[in-house]
């Protein structure tokens, strides 16, 4: 049986993740065998330049934290080492970085997640990957924007020209 200071290092951990998971507007977990440190440098760099926290951490202790989270749909997704990266800021974050980097490199495997609040698997998270982010959705809009703005310029320039046209004559 392990010791009461080794139970109460266990506790903290579950309660630090537990509260994590809360903050979390989503959350992927991930199968990283296989990946070489190379691959798993470049993708732990891209998780955190995403504003993403990357963990590898015993399933065990997820368990116990997603039991405190109300989580449990994300039980049926903790076989083999697990690793979970979780945003507290942007929800589409960690599946856009996880799934461009599955794409690229076989051995990373996606299990599922969740997503505000509602757990989702595998399709959900590419799916989720494929959104535009809050900056392209952005930059399109400004772009449609400046166009339909463009246009109206050529419009009244065109009318204006006309009425000069027509004074003149």
């Amino acid at each position: 049986m392990p010791s009461e200071k080794i139970l109460e290092q266990k506790k903290a951990k579950v309660d630090e993740l537990a509260q994590k998971l809360k903050d979390a507007k989503s959350i992927v977990l991930t199968d990283y065998r296989g990946l070489t440190v190379d691959q798993d440098t470049k993708l732990r760099k891209a998780l955190r330049e995403a504003g993403v926290e990357y963990k590898v951490i015993k399933n065990t202790i997820i368990r116990f934290a997603i039991k405190d989270s109300n989580l449990e749909g994300l039980d049926k997704y903790l076989s083999g080492p697990t690793a979970v990266a979780f945003s507290t800021t942007d929800p589409v974050a960690p599946s856009k970085v996880l799934a461009k980097f599955a794409k690229d490199y076989e051995k990373l495997e996606i299990k599922g997640g969740m997503v505000e609040g509602n757990v989702i698997d595998i399709n959900g998270i590419n799916e989720l990957a494929s959104t535009p982010s809050k900056e392209e959705l952005l930059g399109r809009l400004i772009g449609s924007l400046q166009s339909s703005l463009y246009g109206l310029a050529i419009a009244l320039n065109a009318i204006v020209e006309k009425q000069e046209q027509a004074a003149n004559a």
